[in-house]
């Protein structure tokens, strides 16, 4: 183990900038899986694979010569009608159905999809070069890639967006509707098909941002996007449905926890701890129900 990081207070610092920045954007694709799980009761076991799907949108235009930072614009429009296909042809079917199935079906989309890509794109590992450049903090002891801030501050915008929409416009105030209670909405007049293929269609875009985003500050290639669904299904788990506030909170402290123990235990344990932390969080929760049912009785 390399205890640095505890020695040179500067390491902390930079792990835990590191962290807060990646965490940002672990946050909008986790706010995407809370939306539609919570309003659709789907667990989308494909949302990391939408993600990569939006990076390599962004991958193919830098490799066209368009600066890779329009794939925030280019690929959450484009997930957005593949979000919308892939509901009326699987999702749809699964929708008020056993959570089980609907794990099942999300699977196979995501071996498909992991395979298409493979197809598709190949195996390599690719990055969208943006030039960005770095920012020097602390008399140079700090050093943050700018491509990081941008996807940072692009999250945060997309995530406001998103949150006025929700609050503001007809479409989302029927989203919330729905998932308050599906039933009593369909009796008020809510179409709730067009709710839940616009909801799965959103979750899918703000996949598409995060890719966009990611293909230009780390690298993507057709089988990572399982580590990037643990981490939102993880996020939502502590945050909760519904809790935007808890949900950022959360993907914060997962980057930073992420960042430490790549510092501490690797690189190559660093995707192993967030399963691991995931397993911890689980045996956690289920005692913590089983003393809640227990108090009950």
């Amino acid at each position: 183990m390399d205890f640095m990081v505890f020695q040179y207070p500067m390491i902390s610092v930079q792990a835990c900038l590191d962290g807060i920045l990646l965490g940002i954007l672990f946050a909008l694709i986790a706010y995407g899986m809370a939306l539609q799980w919570g309003v659709m009761n789907i667990i989308n076991i494909a949302q990391g694979d939408l993600v990569i799907l939006g990076g390599y949108i962004a991958y193919f235009m830098y490799l066209y010569g368009i600066h890779p930072a329009w794939g925030v614009i280019v690929s959450p429009i484009i997930m957005f009608f593949v979000g919308i296909a892939i509901y009326k042809l699987v999702i749809n079917k699964v929708v008020d159905r056993d959570l089980f199935i609907s794990i099942l079906a999300t699977f196979g989309i995501s071996i498909l999809f992991m395979q298409l890509m493979n197809f598709a794109f190949g195996a390599d590992v690719v990055l969208a070069n943006s030039d960005y450049g770095t920012t020097m903090l602390f008399n140079n002891n700090v050093v943050l890639p700018n491509s990081k801030i941008f996807s940072a501050f692009i999250s945060i915008l997309f995530a406001i967006c998103l949150v006025i929409y929700m609050k503001k416009s007809k479409l989302g105030r029927a989203i919330r509707a729905t998932a308050q209670n599906a039933r009593a909405a369909k009796i008020l007049g809510v179409d709730t098909e067009k709710v839940y293929a616009a909801t799965f269609g959103i979750n899918a875009a703000l996949c598409g941002v995060a890719g966009a985003l990611i293909s230009i500050t780390f690298t993507i290639h057709p089988y990572m996007g399982l580590p990037y669904t643990i981490r939102s299904f993880m996020i939502v788990i502590i945050a909760g449905l519904g809790n935007l506030p808890g949900v950022a909170m959360s993907g914060m402290g997962l980057g930073v926890f992420e960042e430490f123990a790549d510092y501490i235990l690797g690189t190559e344990f660093r995707i192993g701890s967030v399963f691991l932390l995931l397993v911890l969080i689980l045996v956690y929760r289920r005692f913590k129900l089983s003393r809640k049912r227990e108090y009950l009785k």
